[in-house]
């Protein structure tokens, strides 16, 4: 648990710096017109940023936040690949960077699937280990940063596998973001544009890679292992009815 805080301390430091701060903009973008599509009752996110929530723009009232140790937006404390919660009762789960830092990347996987409900959405950010920024990454934590050292990347091609192999069916794959944007010049403009261009074509040259998948009716069904002296599993109650969405009129 310390090294996860730790870990926690570090990712949020990194978001918090000036040349990497559009990161997480550029994510809550790309996961605006997901989420206003998004409907249910429950909503899930899983990550690594405890002070900077991604479902802002969601419609989905009751909306809780999960890490693996206590922050500013945190409501459950667990491990990911251990999640509290009982089996087909989450409507849609935002996975941030959930896959990046775990020796365990299938049972996350699992855990994701088996919480949510038939047809429910996953939205899985990670780091592309593809892009040349995470390569430098990879060389700072051969030198011994301690985060980086910690860093152990899924690729979106075994990602998608995985998600095929566990019943989830991919809607999309985006990379996000190919070149850093800093200051506000003409480089930083040129910068700018040129990611908003390379968004709409499917090159692996993103920072980072947004996933979204849904979980198929009659998939497999996965067994949920826990031990007798374990935590029981938190049942999700349905609130009232979330208000339908924009320009739907009773007949």
């Amino acid at each position: 648990m310390r090294e996860c805080s730790d870990i926690l301390a570090e990712l949020e430091s990194w978001y918090a710096r000036e040349s990497t701060r559009h990161l997480h903009a550029t994510v809550q973008e790309a996961l605006e017109p997901l989420l206003e599509t998004a409907f249910g009752y429950h909503l899930l996110q899983i990550g690594h940023t405890r002070d900077q929530p991604l479902y802002g723009n969601s419609r989905i009232r009751h909306r809780a936040y999960l890490a693996p140790a206590q922050g500013a937006a945190v409501s459950l404390i667990a491990q990911h690949d251990e999640l509290p919660i009982e089996s087909d009762s989450v409507d849609v789960v935002i996975a941030h960077h959930s896959l990046d830092f775990t020796q365990r990347p299938h049972e996350v996987l699992r855990e994701l699937q088996r919480v949510l409900t038939p047809h429910g959405q996953l939205l899985l950010v990670g780091f592309n280990p593809l892009a040349a920024g995470c390569g430098v990454r990879r060389l700072r934590g051969l030198a011994g940063h301690p985060l980086w050292q910690a860093l152990s990347p899924v690729s979106a091609r075994r990602l998608l596998d995985w998600l095929r192999l566990l019943g989830l069916e991919i809607q999309s794959l985006r990379y996000l973001h190919p070149l850093p944007v800093t200051g506000q010049g003409r480089i930083a403009r040129y910068a700018q544009q040129a990611n908003q261009w390379s968004q709409k074509i499917p090159l692996p040259l993103g920072e980072l890679y947004l996933v979204h998948a849904v979980k198929q009716v009659g998939g497999r069904v996965l067994p949920v292992r826990r031990s007798l002296q374990g935590p029981r599993l938190i049942g999700l109650t349905v609130p009232k009815p979330a208000a339908a969405p924009r320009g739907d009129h009773a007949a």
